[in-house]
């Protein structure tokens, strides 16, 4: 965790104003919310369009496979140093077919020898984007051979969408929920 603190607590439920209600039951009608939904609830607007596209990269009509998907967010939160963020993925990464032990090697990146071709592509694509935010020309050809043109848009999207995700996490200080567990890997010391 980049910060010890919230510097923007999650909004309770005594706090939230009508049009921040309205906003959160887009984000799940039924399961309590997560602190970083409160935190960004604070600007509702933003949340509306945070939530529009944070649907599309969570839906079927994003054509990068779940497991893939989750290579990709695990990438780009440990490149981001998010330990919110990787440990509300790592779960859902294991529910989308990584093992353990994969999920462990995101943090080795693409030049760990135990990856499959298509999941070192993916991989060497999520550091360019983070370093240069441009996948290079030999990298986007390995990503050719691999994954249809919707699918390479979608790695972008998904890159992209989680990048400004930790963003988020990092700077407001969102905290984690009890019962989850930071990666210390992912915990930096204050400034």
């Amino acid at each position: 965790m980049r910060l010890r603190e919230a510097r923007y607590p999650p909004v309770t439920d005594a706090e939230l104003t009508d049009l921040q209600r309205e906003v959160l039951e887009l984000v799940t009608p039924r399961a309590r919310p997560l602190n970083l939904f409160r935190t960004v609830l604070r600007a509702p607007a933003a949340m509306r369009s945070l939530l529009a596209l944070g649907a599309y990269i969570t839906s079927q009509a994003n054509d990068l496979p779940r497991r893939e998907k989750e290579l990709v967010i695990l990438r780009i939160a440990f490149l981001c140093r998010a330990g919110y963020g990787w440990a509300q993925h790592q779960a859902l990464a294991l529910h989308a077919g990584l093992g353990a032990e994969e999920i462990a090697r995101v943090k080795l990146g693409p030049a760990a020898s135990e990856w499959r071709d298509a999941d070192r592509a993916l991989l060497r694509a999520c550091d360019e984007l983070h370093a240069d935010q441009f996948v290079r020309p030999a990298s986007w050809a390995d990503l050719c051979r691999h994954f249809s043109d919707k699918q390479r848009m979608d790695l972008v999207f998904t890159a992209g969408h989680y990048t400004q995700t930790c963003m988020i996490l990092n700077t407001f200080g969102v905290q984690p929920e009890p019962a989850l567990a930071v990666d210390p890997d992912l915990s930096l010391p204050q400034d």
